[in-house]
């Protein structure tokens, strides 16, 4: 069974970085795409970021693209997300998921949908303050 566990959260300022992590046990997840969404409170779970299975692709949000970069190790089995320039809007609690129900080939689009992927993390909050 796979379990994915998000750390790295916190309270910070505006224009400060935080670095996330998100650990995958259970299996190894170096041949599935992995994702990060956040939510915040009254507000639907929404994408932020993409990666494929190698690192490789990724893709963004348009509200966080030049700021979050999202890069993955599979070798330690994790994904993070360095969040840069953060902005009081950028507060959320933020999740890690995966798909372990397909391999995504080059030319498939990478999903950006929640109901893509089939494994989430517990998430971590982060906040913002103005």
């Amino acid at each position: 069974q796979v379990q994915l566990v998000e750390s790295g959260g916190g309270l910070v300022q505006f224009g400060d970085s935080l670095r996330l992590s998100c650990a995958a046990s259970g299996r190894t997840l170096a041949s599935y795409v992995m994702g990060w969404f956040r939510q915040a409170p009254g507000k639907d779970r929404e994408f932020v970021a993409v990666v494929s299975w190698n690192g490789g692709r990724t893709e963004y949000a348009d509200f966080v693209k030049g700021r979050f970069t999202v890069s993955r190790n599979n070798a330690q089995n994790m994904m993070f997300l360095e969040m840069n320039s953060l902005k009081p809007e950028d507060t959320a609690v933020y999740y890690c998921a995966t798909d372990l129900s397909r391999h995504y080939t080059p030319s498939d689009a990478l999903p950006r949908r929640v109901d893509e992927y089939n494994v989430w993390g517990l998430g971590t909050q982060v906040t913002v303050s103005s």
